[in-house]
């Protein structure tokens, strides 16, 4: 006969749904993630390649990525800076998440091997300038925020020509206008945040005055795209401008034009500094003849 006292907790164990024995505990569970995606220590992972790092206090890309990483989310962390190669060993990244780091600086190579990245978020951060060719790389990026930073101008050498890009957010910096070109190379985009930038009206907003009419925008969306005419302080609305608003405007010459200014200016510079060397020359024997016929007379 049991003893009363062992015979309920063994009654217990044997009725129990999930024996003691098989219960792994949840440490060895997401260890065992973490073995899988190759997951940094700083970061929670979670099957289907997402690396949770957000919130952590970083200072630093973590290191340890691998390929089997698709989302990287760094948000709310203490990252600054970005360094060439930042990112390596995530070559199939396709979510990159770095909003609200304080970050001032990336280098121009610091997402070279993220050939396959989709959606980066740089939000919220305290970016100035983009060194040219920070995004060339990424060719596939279909969807990228630059919005709430303190950009005061972005050429198009940062963005290069991304083909598949079709969601650009500008909202909320310093720009006054977009550089010569800086549309042309992205043929998909359709979609462009531009509000809270101190637009300024002139000339240089033809390009994308021209892109706003070829992509309108709901009304209320569209009254609040102003810009401030210099001298004036009188703010316009970016889509009220007609292209004949700008005629007055010298025309930016083509690439064929440009080719030919460059061509044409060397040799003619070269012909005329020929030029001028011969008149010198015949100047100068034209002055030996007189003194000679003049030497002549004088002896005679």
């Amino acid at each position: 006969m049991l003893n009363p006292f062992l015979s309920r907790p063994l009654l217990l164990l044997l009725l129990s749904r999930w024996p003691v024995w098989a219960q792994a505990p949840v440490e060895a569970i997401l260890m065992g993630t973490r073995r899988t995606l190759n997951c940094p220590e700083v970061c929670a992972c979670a099957p289907g390649g997402q690396a949770n790092c957000s919130g952590r206090a970083l200072h630093t890309v973590p290191a340890g990525l691998s390929p089997r990483v698709r989302a990287l989310l760094l948000a709310h962390n203490r990252v600054h800076a970005l360094p060439p190669g930042a990112f390596v060993g995530a070559y199939a990244l396709l979510r990159l998440d770095l909003r609200e780091n304080g970050l001032r600086w990336v280098h121009a190579r610091a997402f070279w091997g993220l050939d396959a990245l989709q959606r980066l978020d740089l939000s919220a951060n305290q970016l100035e300038a983009l060194a040219p060719g920070t995004f060339a790389s990424l060719r596939a990026l279909s969807d990228l925020s630059l919005a709430d930073n303190r950009l005061m101008r972005l050429e198009p050498t940062a963005l290069g020509a991304l083909p598949l890009l079709r969601a650009l957010s500008l909202q909320d910096n310093e720009l006054p206008e977009l550089a010569p070109g800086l549309l042309s190379g992205l043929p998909a985009l359709d979609s462009l945040g531009l509000r809270g930038n101190p637009w300024v009206c002139g000339c240089a907003l033809r390009p994308l005055c021209a892109w706003l009419r070829r992509h309108p925008r709901p009304a209320p969306e569209a009254e609040t795209l102003l810009c401030v005419s210099p001298g004036r302080l009188t703010l316009s609305p970016l889509t009220a401008f007609p292209d004949a608003a700008f005629r007055h405007c010298a025309q930016s010459l083509a690439s064929r034009d440009l080719v030919v200014v460059y061509a044409l200016g060397p040799v003619s510079f070269l012909a005329s500094l020929a030029a001028c060397l011969a008149m010198g020359s015949l100047l100068t024997a034209c002055r030996a003849r007189r003194r000679c016929a003049a030497a002549r007379g004088g002896n005679l």
